[in-house]
């Protein structure tokens, strides 16, 4: 089956809202694992303001399914994950002042960094994703560069899907397939939700692992947590 890693961004960006613990970060991430999510998604920013670190460092120790930590690879970043050594790494070619991640990494041109960012990763037994786009040319530099996966960035998927939903998937049923051969394991995430993630699971073979945040919680506030990871779960198979 298709891992479901929950990324718990939102519900720390409610509780820095108001400030003090609720809803709680660590109990949501528990929750998340009992109603039969297969992993928990972090992706800390340089002015916290959703996941701190010291989240990271609670969640490192309370997590018992996979932990994949995203960021863009500073040394505070580097640093904070081999302290905490999650399952997975995920390196995102983010800006400091980002408000969401919106585009992967130009791997050919940042290959080499990439490299010695992933060795040392993988020193740690760190399994390191890189997120990407689906030109074939920066996937194949993604397996030069030493990852163990790549994670699609959906967002063109999300938007094509109305209009003409096999046409936008496409790209990425091609780029899974080039993936897998070069030996990548292959995740994805962004915009993926209830209304596009069944096709798109359906139509991209070798898919390992989909990270779903903003949807997801947005969908918990109406059907609760435990049912809408069902449901998510039931669009995976």
């Amino acid at each position: 089956m298709i891992k479901l890693s929950v990324n718990i961004n939102k519900i720390a960006t409610i509780r820095n809202a108001r400030g003090g613990q609720h809803p709680d970060v660590q109990l949501a991430a528990s929750r998340a694992e009992q109603f039969g999510a297969h992993g928990i998604t972090v992706h800390p920013r340089p002015d916290e303001r959703h996941i701190t670190y010291e989240d990271v460092r609670k969640l490192s120790k309370l997590v018992t399914t996979e932990f994949n930590i995203e960021g863009y690879p500073s040394r505070d970043w580097l640093d904070l994950v081999i302290q905490n050594k999650p399952t997975q790494a995920t390196l995102v070619p983010d800006a400091p002042d980002a408000i969401t991640s919106n585009a992967g990494w130009d791997t050919i041109k940042e290959k080499a960094r990439l490299k010695e960012i992933i060795a040392e990763l993988r020193s740690h037994g760190i399994r390191t994703s890189l997120f990407t786009g689906t030109d074939l040319g920066i996937i194949e530099a993604a397996a030069e560069a030493g990852a163990d996966r790549i994670e699609l960035y959906t967002e063109p998927y999300a938007e094509g899907f109305n209009p003409d939903k096999t046409k936008a998937v496409k790209p990425f049923a091609i780029a899974a397939n080039r993936a897998h051969i070069l030996g990548l394991g292959v995740n994805a995430g962004h915009d993926l939700n209830l209304a596009n993630l069944k096709f798109f699971a359906e139509e991209v073979p070798y898919l390992d692992e989909v990270s779903i945040g903003h949807a997801l919680i947005s969908d918990a506030l109406y059907f609760g947590l435990e049912n809408t990871i069902q449901m998510y779960l039931a669009k995976l198979g």
